[in-house]
C-alpha cells in the first residue's frame, strides 16, 4: 500500500512538471507576436513623440505614451484571441505578476514626474553636483530602460529562454547608460533602439524557432 501511494505521489508530480513545461512551452511560443506588437509599439510612437518634441510644442508629446498603451492593449487583445492557450499555473501567473509589477512602479514614476512638471509637487530635478551643492537628478528613460531590462530577463528565466534573457538583459544596461548620454528628445531614440534589441528582436527569434 505504501508502494502504491508512493508510485502514486511520483506520477503526480510527473504530470504537475509534465503540465507546467507544456504551459511553459505555449506561453513562449505565445510571447512572440506579444513581444513584435508591443516592440512596433513602442518603436513607432518613441519616433514620433521624438519628432513632435523637437519640432512641435516640446515635451507636452508625452502624453502620447498613454495612446501607446491603449494601442497595445487593443492590439494585445486582439492578437490573444488566435493565440494557443496555455494551462493557467505558476508561469503564467508569475509573469504576469512580473510585467505588472513594472508597469506599477513606472506609472507611479511617471506620475510623479507629471506632476511635479505642473508643479503639483514641489519636487526639484536638476543635473547632479559636488556636496553639498549636490541636487537629485533622475533621468526616467534610464530608469525605464532598465527596469524593462529587468523585467524581461526574469521573463527569460522564467521561460528558461536564453534569448530574452540575453535581449532583455543588453537592452535594460544598454539603455539605462545609453539614456545618460542624451538630452531629452534624443533621449527617444535610445528608447527605440530598447524596443528593437529588447521586444522586436526576440519576438521574431522565437516566432522563426517556432516555425521551421
Amino acid at each position: 500500500m505504501e508502494e502504491k501511494n508512493k508510485l502514486t505521489a511520483e506520477r503526480s508530480l510527473e504530470i504537475i512538471a509534465e503540465q507546467i513545461e507544456r504551459s511553459r512551452s505555449t506561453i513562449s511560443k505565445n510571447s512572440s507576436t506579444s513581444l513584435i506588437s508591443w516592440g512596433f509599439c513602442v518603436f513607432v510612437f518613441a519616433l514620433l513623440i521624438a519628432y513632435l518634441w523637437k519640432h512641435h510644442g516640446g515635451p507636452v508629446w508625452n502624453v502620447l505614451w498613454a495612446v501607446m498603451w491603449f494601442v497595445g492593449y487593443f492590439a494585445e487583445r486582439l492578437i490573444g484571441r488566435q493565440k494557443e492557450s496555455a494551462p493557467t499555473n505558476f508561469v503564467g501567473k508569475t509573469i504576469g505578476q512580473v510585467w505588472s509589477t513594472f508597469g506599477i512602479f513606472i506609472g507611479a514614476i511617471g506620475l510623479i514626474f507629471c506632476l511635479a512638471g505642473c508643479g503639483l509637487l514641489n519636487l526639484t530635478f536638476t543635473v547632479s553636483g559636488d556636496y553639498p551643492d549636490a541636487h537629485l537628478y533622475i533621468n526616467l528613460t534610464s530608469i525605464i530602460s532598465l527596469c524593462f531590462g529587468i523585467a524581461s530577463t526574469i521573463t527569460g528565466f522564467i521561460l528558461k529562454n536564453r534569448v530574452v534573457q540575453i535581449c532583455g538583459f543588453i537592452a535594460g544596461l544598454g539603455g539605462f547608460f545609453c539614456a545618460l548620454q542624451y538630452p531629452w528628445a534624443e533621449q527617444l531614440y535610445v528608447m527605440a533602439a530598447v524596443s528593437v534589441v529588447g521586444l522586436i528582436v526576440p519576438g521574431f527569434v522565437i516566432y522563426f524557432q517556432n516555425h521551421q
